[in-house]
């Protein structure tokens, strides 16, 4: 394969920059300092919270662009980018719909925190991985913030006991399951693919120009959008038909080992 085109590299964070202990390997930045050098621009596109994402890429958070809330939330730095909130009513009505569902935990998700009721002990000790800012509040209908997406949680399997729940509100809003154990439903327009291309227009970057990793149904959309797209080894089998190809695991480096090869450590 030719990368010598490649000018912003893309990845998702759990299941695929981030290990099975939800950890950034040091190759990473070793890797990433010899990016910055290139020019070329390295994007950080997850579901996770932005304030969560900062924190696990930290060392590198003032030269890197980061793509929150699965495509609802955008900054650079200090600099807001955009956001897509959901309708508040809606959010509300999805809120009143998800009390009908058996052992979910839904989090409301704004700019700077999420918010989740106390009911689980145990939820509320997991959600510290992903969300390193949040509350915990008797009812969720008193958030007055914008809400750009609304998390739903289940400690089992999300796509066998939530998605089923709420596939029919994907005629309105984007409802997408992000991983083995959550659902997001936010905004039609709040998907990694719709920021990634904002992103890509405003630095004027093509899709030749462009590499995007994932693993997950969230990754999709932006996955399609480049003409060198990754699969990580351990994807949805809904991800490995989209990529054009696939790297190795998030816990063999899939994505270092990738990025060698842009930068032509590695034949």
């Amino acid at each position: 394969m030719d990368f010598s085109k490649i000018k912003m590299v893309v990845t998702d964070m759990d299941g695929t920059l981030l290990n099975s202990n939800h950890e950034v390997s040091p190759q990473f930045y070793t890797l990433f300092e010899e990016l910055k050098k290139r020019g070329i621009i390295f994007v950080a596109a997850s579901g996770r919270q932005y304030n969560s994402i900062i924190e696990k890429l930290h060392p590198i958070k003032d030269d890197i662009i980061v793509i929150a809330e699965n495509g609802g939330y955008a900054k650079k730095q200090d600099q807001e980018l955009f956001a897509t909130p959901i309708d508040k009513k809606i959010a509300y009505d999805i809120l009143h719909l998800l009390k009908n569902v058996n052992d979910v935990h839904p989090v409301l998700c704004s700019k700077n925190k999420a918010y989740i009721n106390g009911t689980s002990p145990d939820f509320i000790l997991m959600i510290k991985e992903f969300y390193s800012e949040f509350q915990v509040i008797e009812n969720q209908l008193n958030v007055e913030e914008e809400i750009l997406k609304i998390a739903v949680y289940h400690f089992e399997n999300s796509e066998k006991f939530i998605y089923p729940n709420v596939k029919h509100l994907e005629k309105n809003l984007k409802v997408k399951v992000s991983g083995p154990n959550w659902v997001d439903i936010s905004h039609q327009n709040a998907n990694k693919g719709y920021a990634l291309q904002k992103v890509m227009d405003d630095y004027g970057i093509t899709s030749d120009e462009v590499m995007v990793f994932g693993d997950y149904n969230n990754d999709i959309e932006m996955l399609q959008l480049a003409t060198h797209s990754f699969a990580m080894a351990n994807a949805h089998p809904n991800v490995l038909k989209t990529a054009k190809y696939r790297t190795l695991s998030n816990d063999e480096n899939g994505v270092e080992h990738i990025l060698e090869q842009v930068l032509g450590i590695k034949k």
